[in-house]
């Protein structure tokens, strides 16, 4: 979703821009249907010669002015492809996930000096491209995953269509997260927070909106009779949402519990919503929220700690109110989607002037 929404960024500014993706992949299917120009090729593996024979040709019939990917093991295809017409133009690498290997090896050296600029979407993904790569730091740019802070504006959105399509009172504190059903979500520490909070406060409610992830459908059954077992008659499984800027509108607190997330989308999302957040203190969650500022943040995986942070929240309705707006300035500021789309333009436009 991320590159189908840069990619059409792109063409509202006039910047022809073609997809190379797998065939019948889920982003070939989306980008067919949002009328993309798309050149799907096959490749499972990582020695394909016949797709870097086919990308290869499409380089030189194409004439690009370069390359941009979203994913490190797709050098494998465009960088012999790109030696093999002998072309020049520059080859951004924009890194989502961070790595646990050390790719630092002849061959890796040869794939990543061809790079011109990655794009690192947090500060603990630069210094994972630094430990595992043969990047030197001058050719790493951070470049956030930006949102649309147009959609995720409160004066937009409907607060009270989710609040009553679930029987949530006006007196009643929302709190809620969202997050695909994972291991390492947070889940669970959500759930005790609320057993904790709900023994002591009788107007809250709690919701999780998200689906399971491919495969994942045992573990999302275990979160809902966890739950189950903690006996909490306040939680909702809004299950998958696709009006996103409602959901949020109609929370009063926003958490984010991930044990270790490179950005967090749904976070920024939160904070241009201006939600006050309760956050875990981690990795990529720490160039997004500000504590004490945006949010506060609690000691990840500690489920006493992320009930203490929300009850200090709960109990301090002006601190909800400034940390929100707090929030929504922080991602109007960094994340908007035209502030990231015209720093990656600049960055494109200072490749090729070079």
């Amino acid at each position: 979703m991320i590159t189908l929404t840069f990619i059409k960024e792109l063409l509202k500014r006039n910047i022809s821009v073609e997809l190379l993706c797998l065939k019948e992949s889920r982003i070939h299917i989306e980008a067919c249907t949002s009328g993309i120009i798309t050149h799907p090729v096959k490749a499972s593996g990582y020695v394909h010669p016949f797709t870097v024979m086919r990308v290869a040709y499409l380089i030189r019939k194409g004439k690009y002015n370069l390359i941009h990917t979203q994913a490190s093991k797709d050098l494998w295809i465009i960088v012999p492809a790109l030696k093999l017409v002998k072309s020049p133009i520059p080859l951004f690498l924009t890194k989502q996930v961070g790595s646990f290997i050390v790719k630092k090896d002849l061959l890796h050296r040869y794939l990543y000096n061809r790079v011109t600029k990655a794009f690192a979407i947090s500060k603990v993904i630069k210094k994972n491209l630094v430990e595992t790569t043969p990047l030197m730091e001058n050719k790493i740019e951070l470049v956030f995953n930006g949102i649309d802070t147009h959609r995720f504006d409160p004066e937009k959105a409907d607060r009270r269509k989710v609040r009553k399509e679930f029987s949530v009172k006006e007196d009643e504190l929302l709190i809620g997260m969202l997050a695909r059903f994972s291991p390492g979500k947070g889940h669970e520490e959500f759930l005790n927070a609320a057993k904790i909070l709900s023994e002591k406060y009788n107007h809250l409610k709690f919701i999780i909106v998200g689906e399971a992830s491919r495969g994942e459908d045992e573990y999302a059954n275990s979160i809902k009779k966890f739950s189950e077992e903690l006996k909490l008659s306040n939680i909702i499984f809004a299950g998958f949402r696709s009006d996103t800027a409602d959901v949020l509108s109609a929370m009063d607190i926003f958490v984010f519990p991930s044990h270790s997330e490179a950005f967090g989308i749904a976070l920024a999302e939160a904070h241009s919503m201006s939600l006050p957040s309760v956050c875990s203190n981690s990795d990529g969650v720490l160039d997004i929220a500000v504590d004490g500022q945006t949010a506060l943040l609690f000691k990840t995986k500690n489920s006493d700690d992320l009930a203490a942070k929300l009850e200090h929240l709960i109990l301090n309705p002006q601190l909800r109110k400034q940390l929100g707006i707090n929030a929504r300035k922080r991602a109007v500021e960094l994340f908007d989607l035209n502030v990231i789309m015209n720093k990656t333009i600049e960055l494109y436009k200072k490749s090729l002037r070079n």
